[in-house]
């Protein structure tokens, strides 16, 4: 392994089915520069947690000034295992992100349950959050002084989806096209909250700054890292598509530092501006904190902030989307999901067959519309995961010192990333076991589907052919071939 490595496709023996006039090598293109870069880290990181999340944090801490803390804390969190993920990315440098350092470092299982939990809960799930706080600000406008129907919100929800799924499907370049307009829209959203707030604090609004009421128990604090450390979800997204990067030696370190400092700085200040205008109660007692803050402060311009906040919910969908498709794809290339998922669309160079299985999932979650009890499953199954990428380098460090590593990182950060990932997994399964409990099972059903799809290699003939029958209609009907 020199930090080079790529994928073969599966099964090469088999029939290929490309069109004749086919002549262009089919594969993923290397389109990403470091602007892209920067906006897929930021569109993927701002969709809804900022929207919703200071509500999750506020009830489990009590206070604001503890709440600000945790945005802060929850920041720096993310840039040490960014910085981490740094190193990983240069050194394995493979489409499918932590799931393939997991893969590469702890064997076939260990990455396969990996896999199973994000492609199962967390990516899905996230994309259903934020397509969720997409409809709930969208339809605001329509039912200002009243909650608008539950279903309304999930078909609205649903729409997205699919809408982002076809532009994925369709065209790289337009999905990143959308990510840069919508990123843009989103930071403006923030940005106008944050020079209300300072002028707020001009005029001397400062009276909900305090430690009145803050929590001391400490499984409760740690249940607030989930709400916030949701809000910052997404800053390892880059890594899933390193191959479609140009310069990733130069821009993956850049585009991560860029972005999470840039991420951490707004939500802090997004945060104050709120505090400034709204008490503890009115944010507890709000689904969606800024456009009760905008009723407030704006008036009759005050439907501009739904519309902001429902463009930067889109662009989270896109990038999540974008992303997690390419995880998809990254697990079908070794072999540990269907083979059709590691095939690319042969005129538009998509991998649109990953594209569509997100969707659907994501789609399937839509069956709940209990915000918070799906960020509790997804911070579960995220942290573990991240945990578990993050320990590979301290143990590729000892196993491989020979690889070349472009960006060296001091050991003492990964060390530091994982006792707190041991803190903020271990006490919340105390404090909730059910959730976890239910995060754990969905988690462990991926060892029997291990056992029976991916480790059992001599099937019967007829559950071979049934396989490579389905994989080649599908194959025809999306026009796709292995890359």
């Amino acid at each position: 392994m020199d930090g080079k490595g790529e994928y073969e496709p599966v099964n090469k023996d088999k029939k290929k089915i490309v069109p004749m006039e086919e002549e262009e090598q089919v594969g993923l293109k290397a389109s990403i520069g470091l602007v892209q870069g920067c906006t897929i880290i930021v569109g993927s990181i701002i969709g809804s947690g900022i929207f919703i999340a200071p509500g999750g944090v506020l009830k489990q801490t009590g206070s604001v000034n503890m709440s600000l803390g945790i945005w802060i804390l929850s920041g720096l969190f993310s840039m040490v295992g960014a910085y981490c993920y740094a190193e990983l990315g240069l050194l394995i440098r493979k489409p499918g992100g932590d799931y393939t350092y997991i893969l590469d470092t702890l064997g076939p299982f260990i990455g396969f349950i990996r896999l199973w939990a994000e492609c199962l809960i967390v990516r899905p799930c996230t994309i259903t959050i934020v397509a969720l706080t997409f409809a709930k600000y969208s339809v605001k406008l329509m039912f200002p002084e009243c909650e608008p129907p539950d279903e309304s919100v999930r078909i609205l929800a649903a729409v997205c989806i699919c809408i982002l799924a076809f532009v994925n499907c369709w065209e790289v370049k337009w999905a990143t096209a959308v990510q840069d307009i919508f990123t843009y829209a989103k930071l403006l959203a923030l940005f106008i909250i944050i020079a209300t707030g300072i002028v707020q604090l001009g005029r001397g609004q400062t009276q909900n700054f305090t430690w009145d009421d803050t929590e001391t128990d400490i499984t409760k604090i740690a249940l607030s890292f989930y709400s916030g450390l949701f809000a910052y979800n997404g800053w390892n997204y880059l890594n899933f598509v390193i191959p479609e990067m140009k310069d990733p030696v130069n821009d993956l370190p850049k585009a991560i530092a860029i972005s999470i400092v840039l991420v951490t700085v707004v939500y802090t200040l997004t945060n104050i501006a709120f505090y400034t205008t709204l008490s503890v109660p009115e944010v507890l007692g709000s689904e969606a904190v800024a456009a009760t803050f905008a009723e407030v402060m704006y008036g009759p311009m005050a439907f501009m902030i739904p519309i902001f906040v429902a463009m930067s919910t889109f662009g989270g969908v896109n990038g999540i989307l974008l992303t997690s498709s390419r995880l998809f794809y990254a697990g079908a290339c070794e072999g540990q999901m269907p083979e059709i998922l590691s095939m690319i669309q042969v005129s538009k160079m998509t991998p649109a067959p990953a594209v569509i299985v997100v969707a659907l999932l994501s789609l399937g979650y839509l069956c709940s519309s209990d915000i918070f009890a799906l960020i509790n499953y997804v911070g579960f199954a995220t942290w573990i995961s991240i945990g578990l990428a993050v320990l590979c380098l301290p143990w590729l460090r000892w196993k491989h010192p020979e690889w070349n590593r472009p960006l060296k990182v001091n050991l003492i950060f990964p060390i530091l990333y994982i006792i707190a990932t041991i803190f903020i997994t271990i006490v919340p399964m105390i404090a909730k076991p059910k959730e976890t409990g239910i995060g754990v099972v969905i988690i462990l059903t991926g060892v029997p589907v291990y056992f029976l799809f991916v480790a059992w290699r001599n099937k019967p003939v007829f559950i071979r052919k049934f396989l490579d029958s389905t994989t080649k209609i599908i194959q025809q009907l999306l026009m796709t071939s292995p890359s």
